[in-house]
């Protein structure tokens, strides 16, 4: 944690370091400092975040996709806060062997489907709310390879039922097969069990996406987001931070939340993961091992471009997404505009910077 806020503390200062970029048609100079990359800082996720979203455009299907968020009980709170680790990774693997069931019944789809998945720890007002947010398609491959839609679907008309599966049947198994996780990995106090089972779980299920374009815009908001981000802030004065928070208990309207700075760092710190701890994952055809087979097979299905693993560079999302050409010089639009001399902080600079010889 104390990593974490010194690195959102330093970022683009010149306690990290930077670079100078000179034009070599006008003149023009301008500094720029290092960003500290950390997951949890504000200014350090939207190029990860488009990165992201455009190597899942390449996965996407010609069907629906369903959103489903699998909520843990207030009630393992402590158990969270002392174990999250395990307590987060027992949601991840129950939450899918949920998804598996269902997928493999029968009554339901009878095939493997798959699952991305993605942690939320927070809720508006910085409160510790851990929620996974998962989206299914409309649909998985049979054991021939095939791609099957769910029971009274059919490939023109797949957007009949409300729901992939039943949210109350979800509900029960999620919390059998989360509890049997967690047991494997901790203790869980017997007294916290008794009140788990007796409590009606929360799996929360939408209407499906109607095209790729929704599911994108889907991911975008949910993906690489942090527990607050900055243009939430309203003011920061006499030891205390007020921000905005939608009351969702209010239809969604928007209020003010002033807080002592402490208890602000405080909640902000619940929400710090741990180290090396993935907290988007992707499961059956989705999933690193199957995508070139299982994910092409479902491709060819729909006569879809086969997916192939590729590299998109930061210039490249510069240029497609905010129309910044990378070398081109912001006051004279040259095509000179390059790095002369590297500014050096508290760590070493980046490999990949080209220093030219001439500044």
């Amino acid at each position: 944690m104390l990593r974490t806020f010194h690195a959102i503390k330093v970022c683009r200062t010149s306690e990290l370091g930077g670079h100078k970029r000179k034009c070599g048609d006008c003149g023009h100079t301008e500094i720029s400092y290092n960003s500290c990359r950390n997951r949890h800082c504000p200014k350090c996720q939207t190029v990860a975040k488009e990165r992201w979203i455009k190597e899942r455009e390449a996965e996407l299907l010609s069907v629906p996709y369903y959103h489903i968020v699998f909520t843990l009980p207030h009630e393992l709170n402590d158990l969270v806060i002392k174990h999250p680790k395990e307590v987060y990774n027992a949601l991840f693997t129950a939450s899918w062997q949920t998804i598996q069931i269902f997928s493999a019944d029968d009554k339901y789809l009878n095939a493997k489907t798959g699952m991305i998945s993605i942690l939320h720890t927070w809720g508006q007002t910085l409160t510790l709310h851990p929620h996974l947010h998962c989206i299914v398609p409309n649909g998985g491959l049979d054991k021939k390879g095939k791609w099957v839609f769910p029971k009274k679907q059919t490939k023109t008309s797949n957007r009949d039922k409300k729901y992939l599966f039943p949210k109350r049947a979800l509900s029960v198994v999620f919390r059998a097969k989360f509890m049997a996780c967690l047991r494997k990995e901790i203790q869980v106090p017997q007294s916290t069990a008794k009140v788990l089972f007796k409590k009606n779980w929360v799996v929360y299920a939408k209407q499906p996406f109607f095209g790729p374009k929704q599911v994108i815009e889907y991911l975008g908001r949910y993906t690489h987001k942090i527990a607050i981000s900055n243009h939430r802030l309203e003011s920061i004065s006499d030891n205390k931070v007020s921000f905005r928070y939608k009351d969702y208990r209010t239809e969604g309207s928007t209020k003010i939340m002033e807080l002592q700075a402490t208890e602000f760092i405080r909640r902000f710190s619940l929400h710090v993961l741990p180290p090396k701890f993935t907290r988007i994952r992707h499961y059956g055809i989705f999933s690193s091992k199957n995508k070139t087979v299982e994910l092409n097979l479902a491709k060819a299905y729909f006569g879809l471009e086969t997916w192939e693993k590729e590299k998109i560079s930061w210039g490249e999302i510069a240029e497609q997404k905010w129309k910044i050409i990378p070398h081109q010089c912001p006051k004279c639009k040259g095509m000179r505009f390059e790095i002369k001399e590297l500014i050096q902080g508290l760590r070493g600079p980046p490999t990949t910077f080209q220093v030219s010889n001439d500044f």
